[in-house]
């Protein structure tokens, strides 16, 4: 039985933590990113780890950095065999990664070396990749650049958002790492070293990102509607407010019309005038509305010939 020490913060990390609990391996401690305020009061919350942690009474360290020698020192005298790191969100000195007997080990949602970085989720999908999937990897100082012990992939949807991708690819990782725990203790998983030349970077979103530039194609446009699904959102302007896009088709057939212009507005949608192509509107949400349907929206709106920013 190994002793385990699991870092991670966000609901990602939630079902690999429960795997790790459900192994018959010891959890010795959790590490999470310190409370972040949150709601309308902004009161302080504890993250998702934080709260399975504490329903099963498992010590939480919430340090704001790795680097301080007193944090190295809590770590070290936990004296764990493995540390188990998902979506924590700080770096781990080298100093660090050599604490635990049998180092350190990173689930990382994409197919390394391709999309090393904060966002790989959404980055696959806007880039239109047809399939990604996690990484079971030896952690290094480098960013994501260690050795990939394992991996598992899976088919990227046409219908696939940020959020669906997300769970699950969460899933696929406690899957993943809970058939591997035993050959992590025996040290049996042979390494994979990554390809350099084949590295590419997802960079975290911003939320300037958001908004769609209808001179684009409305394939594209489609990508980064359903990417930014749940956050940030793709955003156009209707009328000097943010119109929010939650769902959104590419269909056939030449536009014919100024970017941005409704060529059409009915039951099936809302057609938009792209780059090249229509985008159809399909969940849209003005500020501090709740989510419609294209039908729903035009029962007191009429929008053909109504030009999007």
């Amino acid at each position: 039985m190994m002793r385990v020490v699991f870092a991670g913060t966000p609901d990602f990390s939630v079902p690999i933590l429960q795997a790790v609990l459900d192994s018959g391996h010891s959890v010795l401690a959790v590490y999470c990113q310190p409370d972040r305020p949150a709601g309308r009061g902004r009161k302080l919350t504890p993250g998702p780890v934080k709260q399975l942690a504490a329903q099963h009474r498992i010590p939480v360290f919430q340090p704001a950095t790795l680097n301080s020698a007193e944090a190295r020192r809590e770590l070290a005298e936990l004296r764990p065999d493995l540390m188990v790191v998902v979506a924590y969100g700080l770096i781990l000195p080298q100093a660090v990664l050599d604490l635990p007997a049998r180092g350190c080990v990173n689930l990382h949602a994409s197919l390394l070396p391709r999309w090393r970085g904060a966002a790989p989720i959404q980055r696959a999908i806007l880039a239109g990749d047809r399939q990604s999937g996690v990484c079971l990897m030896q952690m290094e100082a480098g960013l994501d650049s260690g050795p990939v012990l394992a991996e598992v992939r899976t088919d990227i949807a046409d219908d696939d958002t940020g959020g669906s991708l997300h769970d699950r690819l969460s899933r696929l990782a406690a899957d993943l790492l809970a058939r591997h725990l035993d050959d992590l203790a025996q040290g049996v998983l042979l390494p994979r070293l990554q390809d350099e030349s084949l590295v590419t970077y997802a960079s975290k979103l911003d939320k300037g990102e958001a908004a769609l530039n209808w001179q684009q194609d409305a394939a594209q446009l489609e990508r980064q509607v359903r990417a930014f699904n749940p956050w940030p959102v793709a955003q156009t302007r209707y009328q000097g407010q943010v119109l929010r896009v939650w769902s959104a088709k590419a269909i056939d057939g030449a536009a014919g019309g100024v970017p941005g212009r409704v060529l059409a507005a009915g039951k099936a949608g809302i057609d938009v005038a792209c780059g090249s192509g229509c985008l159809r509107l399909l969940t849209i949400q003005l500020p501090g509305g709740k989510r419609l349907s294209a039908a729903e929206f035009l029962n007191a709106r009429a929008l053909d010939g109504v030009v999007l920013e």
